[in-house]
């Protein structure tokens, strides 16, 4: 078992969560080599044996779905049943785990050397993890990840194999196949590959959904999957992907199982291994294959420093209870439950919402470290202009009131309640010294030259630390988006009427639903539950009018320097599409061009934010506004995109009532959309 070193959140203005203890506590006072080899005997579903893997792949090739969709391929292709049958079995061995137990020891010997190298602490919440215990007994059940590192999944067989948990199958990407022998070891410890999409292919989709059912059904082993499809590169949220958890959510709208419970968990990291990998892809440098050979070569990183790890088992959520008075399910008694059939209207929307909510639920639990509220100040001082940076005592004062509002506001934040403020700052600039410079009492980014030879070069090095920092500052996103919004709403409204304010919001909300996790559908029930503002002093409401008081300015002002990165991002992707964007641009050609377009404007000190160099951030921008309409890609031409600058221009204006970037005299103009931040700092 692991160690009993208990510590919890205690503030009493928090609801109440679970208690943490660091599992690397007993690690580092026991031997690794008896941890791995001790007896492992796991409760699972209803008192099931693991199946073996290839009694499995037997049930699967035998399942009248599969069946089904070879003969109806063979109808349609004129091929002959065998050599259908042959490829269905050939995708199925390309896809399979080969769960092994002396892998798993394996990984576990060395996994314990390598977290107790990289990390001061692993902290997991023991009351989710017996809730679990509790639920894989009852139901099949689904772990649903977030996904901020590829240590995810490592770390969460980990975590069961420690508690004494049913290994989960785990599903990864083709990109692992390609890794010697590793991809292999990776199969053995319950990985199963799968292609990043499918296309049309009938067959591998109903081998894939078939082999997952299979599995969820006979309670083999609980299923793990990341509901946003991969790591996010900026630490935010990414739209739920709907295709698996479609899958899982199957065999309950059939009837085939009672039940299914979805376990949303939140893994958060005080400093992230792929940092500043991150901060390069998002400028478009190539993503590095994944090898064997790379995998060596990354070893250095075993030399630094990564801080603590929360992992954190949310509440089980019961498909059947999401369910009910949603779905009929009488629906899937008309055709035979072997005989695939399309989503219906009602099932997508409730399979998106479902998504969403279990999303929302990973946001919620997730541990924000101190340096998560260092990184937004620091990031706001750098925009306002102090090439000096900022006094170390004046950021600790800070980030103590900013501790207090984040709690307002219901953050889940790790702050050491027994030690000075000034202690716990400096012992987070000390951790992520590779972002930030202390001199003469004063801090700031390490925007420092480096090699860089021209301006542009110059430019981007000081972009991959202002990019690294804001992944740290979007940890907090969800904390601070919605009264943000209603923030932002107030400023950019024309009046201080409630319906102003209301018709300002609800467009940035409609803009951003791209950008950030907004349920569907919410729009006035998010506007009047951020009136928090009120209950923290910031914001007066009369019957007509909403009002900022003298108290609220300096709250008012943060939330909105919080967006105001990406206000301006949209903004001049909008003006890119206006002036730059010719008859033959493609999707493929918008983010190179964008990026080019940027660089050009940030050089003449036209833009204030280097954020909106974020890849992230312009496709994003393009997919609302193809949703709004305003582009259109138009088929059969390489994805052509055709600009309505019209709708465009307006867009961008109503954004901040003000253009982006058009010439140097609208610099100062363009900096009124966020004036207030110089009194902040």
């Amino acid at each position: 078992m692991a160690s009993k070193a208990v510590y919890s959140q205690r503030d009493p203005m928090l609801k109440k969560r679970d208690d943490f203890e660091d599992i690397l506590e007993e690690r580092r006072n026991s031997s690794d080599l008896r941890y791995a080899l001790r007896c492992y005997a796991p409760v699972v579903y209803k008192g099931l044996c693991p199946s073996k893997a290839g009694t499995l792949k037997s049930m699967v090739l035998q399942s009248d779905q599969l069946h089904y969709v070879i003969h109806q391929v063979c109808r349609e292709t004129g091929r002959a049943v065998d050599d259908v049958q042959e490829e269905a079995s050939s995708i199925l061995e390309e896809m399979a785990h080969r769960l092994q137990l002396s892998t798993v020891r394996f990984f576990a010997f060395t996994l314990s050397k390598v977290f107790k190298t990289l990390f001061r602490s692993i902290c997991v919440n023991e009351e989710g993890i017996q809730r679990l215990q509790q639920v894989i007994q009852e139901h099949p059940v689904v772990l649903l990840p977030s996904h901020r590192s590829y240590m995810d999944f490592l770390l969460m067989s980990y975590l069961l194999y420690t508690y004494d948990l049913a290994l989960p199958v785990i599903a990864a990407g083709m990109d692992f196949m390609g890794m010697k022998f590793v991809g292999e070891m990776l199969r053995m410890s319950g990985a199963f590959f799968i292609r990043r999409s499918f296309g049309g292919d009938k067959l591998y989709w109903a081998v894939f959904s078939e082999y997952v059912k299979t599995m969820l059904k006979n309670g083999f082993a609980p299923v793990e999957f990341f509901l946003e499809g991969t790591r996010s590169r900026t630490s935010k949220s990414l739209t739920p992907k709907l295709g698996l958890l479609n899958i899982v959510m199957d065999p309950f709208f059939k009837g085939e199982v009672f039940d299914v419970s979805l376990v949303p968990v939140s893994i958060s990291y005080e400093r992230i291994l792929e940092e500043s990998l991150y901060a390069r892809e998002l400028l478009g440098v190539p993503k590095p294959k994944e090898s064997t050979s790379g995998l060596i070569k990354a070893r250095k990183v075993l030399s630094e420093d990564y801080g603590s790890i929360h992992v954190y088992f949310g509440q089980p959520v019961s498909v059947r209870s999401l369910a009910e008075g949603r779905v009929n399910r009488c629906q899937f008694n008309l055709i035979p439950r072997h005989i695939p059939k399309k989503p219906s209207e009602d099932i997508h929307s409730f399979v998106n919402d479902s998504a969403y909510r279990l999303v929302r639920a990973q946001e919620e639990n997730m541990v924000l470290k101190p340096w998560v509220l260092l990184a937004s100040l620091l990031l706001q001082n750098q925009v306002s202009g102090q090439k000096r940076g900022i006094a170390l005592d004046e950021l600790t004062e800070q980030a103590v009131w900013l501790r207090d509002l984040s709690r307002q506001y219901g953050a889940f934040l790790h702050w050491p309640e027994h030690t000075p403020p000034s202690e716990v700052v400096s012992s987070s600039l000390s951790l992520h010294r590779g972002l930030v410079r202390i001199s003469e009492g004063r801090v700031q980014l390490a925007l420092d030259k480096g090699y860089a030879v021209t301006p542009e070069e110059e430019l981007l090095s000081q972009a991959v630390i202002i990019l690294s920092c804001a992944s740290y500052r979007n940890q907090a996103l969800h904390v601070f988006l919605r009264p943000a919004l209603l923030a932002s709403a107030i400023h950019t409204a024309s009046s201080n009427k409630k319906q102003e304010v209301f018709n300002s919001f609800s467009f940035l909300r409609n803009m951003f639903s791209n950008e950030f996790i907004l349920c569907p559908g919410t729009y006035c029930m998010l506007f009047t539950s951020h009136w928090c503002c009120v209950s923290t002093g910031a914001l007066q409401v009369t019957q007509q009018e909403v009002l900022v008081t003298e108290r609220g300015h300096r709250t008012l002002v943060f939330l909105t320097s919080m967006l105001d990165p990406f206000l301006q991002g949209y903004q001049v992707v909008c003006r890119f599409l206006c002036e730059e964007a010719t008859e033959a641009l493609t999707e493929k050609q918008f983010i190179p061009a964008v990026r080019k377009f940027i660089i050009k404007h940030l050089l003449a000190g036209r833009l204030r934010y280097t954020e909106v160099l974020s890849s992230d951030l312009q496709k994003n921008s393009l997919a609302a506004l193809l949703r709004l309409g305003a582009v259109r890609k138009i088929k059969g031409y390489q994805g052509t995109l055709k600009v309505n600058t019209v709708m465009v221009n307006s867009l961008e204006d109503t954004l901040g009532k003000k253009p982006a970037v058009r010439n140097q005299q609208c610099l100062g103009s363009f900096q009124n959309i966020s004036t207030l931040s110089v009194f902040f700092v």
